[in-house]
């Protein structure tokens, strides 16, 4: 069993050798020595390796050793580490919570957070049938409908986006794929019942061309060029909205953007939450459909 203290350790050195692109381990010892958790002493060759092999199993992060350059250690897979991956916001978060847990006796009242909500059991319960391939049985409540639903799905993988979880998996029997938010799930059913996942799905590939989690609408990928003003063209460049995203054009006052995406639903409502701070370029069809979603909010003010 990874004790907490244990995983601080695997985090400091990911980011030890991430941060360094390539270091020797008697660098990595002589860093290692500075910190609390190595208390004045060197990082021994057999723990390294310990760490190591563990850093594999759990993130999923080859530490490779370059022979050729003096023995340094690198990550193998650092791409990794820059995309939205499993290991990047693994490791993300556990870095941050480290990092917080070390302060919070002195800055409790200094950090502020925004809740995601956990869901708690049946998030551990979906993971597991996706583990082992079983069926779920699904009482579903839907915003739109005043009665719930039951829906028996072959889960193919979960997806966080603004905060909330979702379960995407096939209607069992069907080629029909459904997007689940976990909020809205009022009892989960693990079933005895097997099933085969399409051995060619792949989940990074399914949501490549969504702004999130709006996938089988119709829409189809094409390219979108919008205009950000201000400040925000500055925001667009450090968090970068998708990343198909490309600045193409940039001026004092504004810089055009292009993406190659489905501009389905919860993106015209990524555009319209912008306001004046950004316009959509290309093509005419969101244009003249982000144009009315402003005209509506408009009316909603009138009276």
């Amino acid at each position: 069993m990874n004790s907490p203290l244990v995983f601080k350790e695997y985090i400091w050195l990911v980011n030890t050798i991430y941060q360094a692109k390539k270091i020797s381990l008697r660098e990595i010892s002589n860093k290692w020595k500075e910190t609390e958790m190595g208390g004045g002493l060197p990082l021994s060759r057999s723990t390294f390796n310990r760490h190591k092999i563990a850093i594999e199993e759990i993130f999923g992060l080859y530490i490779e050793c370059d022979l050729e350059d003096k023995f340094k250690y690198y990550i193998g897979n650092a791409h990794v580490l820059q995309e939205d991956t499993i290991q990047n916001w693994m490791l993300s978060t556990l870095t941050v919570n480290n990092t917080i847990s070390e302060n919070l006796s002195s800055l409790r009242d200094r950090i502020i957070l925004e809740a995601i909500p956990s869901e708690g059991d049946n998030l551990c319960k979906v993971i597991g049938c996706i583990k082992n391939d079983y069926k779920i049985n699904i009482e579903y409540q839907k915003y739109s409908t005043s009665e719930p639903k039951n829906y028996l799905i072959e889960p193919y993988c979960i997806k966080l986006f603004r905060r909330r979880w979702y379960l995407l998996g096939k209607k069992s029997g069907t080629n029909e794929f459904r997007t689940l938010s976990f909020d809205r799930m009022i009892k989960i059913e693990i079933t005895k019942d097997k099933f085969r996942m399409d051995k060619s799905f792949n989940a990074e590939q399914y949501y490549k061309d969504c702004f999130g989690i709006v996938s089988g609408d119709g829409t189809e990928v094409q390219t979108v060029k919008l205009r950000a003003f201000g400040t925000e063209r500055l925001s667009m460049r450090d968090l970068p909205i998708h990343f198909s995203q490309k600045e193409i054009f940039t001026s004092d006052e504004y810089s055009d953007f292009e993406f190659t995406l489905r501009p389905t639903l919860d993106f015209s409502g990524y555009i319209v939450s912008r306001s004046s701070l950004v316009k959509v370029l290309e093509p005419q069809w969101l244009s003249n459909k982000i144009r009315k979603m402003h005209e509506d909010a408009i009316r909603l003010y009138q009276d």
